[in-house]
């Protein structure tokens, strides 16, 4: 081997090298999403939201949740996430509160009360639902999303909530991965 295919051969190794060097950190950081964990974790959580002894009964009310959310390699904290509904139930029933996703089935807008307050709307397509989260006309594929509710074991309990989110369009509920 003569110096000048010695040469050639060592840039050649030099240059892989260095490659190599850059390639495997910058896939690490590609592929690095695919390693999280998923919203599946954050669906298991119970966000406390409000004492029981503050919910009117069968008076729907609304509440924000605000997490923590991260979307691939950024982390956004103490976003808004979506809103719920709560209607406390008389005394004695069970569950004590019902959970409603604020989000519509239809498209997902944002559901709010009627004016009348005694029932559901969603302005952007006209859907309605009573207060028990039935469908009061076709336009929603099925009721609005209840969710799971524990309370706390105080004195004046909590009301907790598992806010998840679910697919739109589907007639069954369908949670969002």
């Amino acid at each position: 081997m003569n110096r000048r295919d010695f040469h050639r051969l060592g840039t050649i190794v030099l240059g892989g090298l260095i490659k190599l060097a850059v390639a495997v950190p910058a896939a690490a950081f590609l592929l690095n999403p695919l390693r999280k964990p998923g919203t599946a974790a954050e669906a298991d959580v119970f966000e406390g939201l409000v004492a029981l002894s503050q919910l009117k009964v069968g008076v729907p009310e609304s509440f924000g949740i605000v997490r923590d959310q991260v979307d691939a390699w950024v982390k956004y904290p103490k976003e808004p996430a979506g809103a719920v509904w709560l209607v406390r139930q008389p005394e004695g029933a069970e569950p004590a509160v019902i959970a409603y996703s604020a989000e519509c089935p239809h498209l997902g807008c944002a559901i709010n009360l009627a004016d009348d307050a005694k029932h559901f709307i969603c302005p952007c397509h006209t859907s309605a639902f009573d207060l028990e989260g039935k469908p009061q006309n076709f336009v929603p594929p099925r009721p609005m999303d209840r969710l799971d509710v524990e309370l706390s074991k105080d004195a004046d309990p909590m009301v907790r909530v598992r806010f998840q989110r679910f697919r739109t369009l589907a007639e069954e509920k369908i949670p969002l991965a």
